[in-house]
């Protein structure tokens, strides 16, 4: 996380095996040393797992969250090809208009 906090580009942080990765991402936020424009939170396990969730939370930063003890790394990937399928769905329906307009 902290060395996520030296890029100064726009980010998804997607974190889904350390909830101590989560809570670090949670006091950089808290200190203005990062802003991701997302977090997806599903870490999994039994030690501060929900904990590191709840921080999260209250964040202002948008976050996608597997409230509760499960997750994981395979949930996590799953969330970023989620929104990639929905991206790239948009971004077909916007060209299928483009050319609609275009040819008629």
């Amino acid at each position: 996380m902290d060395k996520a906090a030296g890029h100064k580009k726009p980010m998804i942080l997607a974190i889904g095996n350390a909830p101590t990765a989560l809570v670090r991402l949670y006091e950089l936020i808290g200190e203005g040393k990062l802003c991701p424009e997302l977090v997806i939170g599903v870490p999994v396990g039994f030690v501060n797992v929900v904990q590191s969730k709840e921080l999260i939370m209250q964040t202002d930063v948008p976050y996608i969250v597997a409230r509760g003890r499960k997750g994981g790394s395979n949930i996590a990937a799953c969330i970023c090809n989620a929104l990639l399928y929905m991206l790239s769905q948009e971004e077909e329906k916007r060209w299928r208009i483009i050319m609609s307009d275009w040819t008629g």
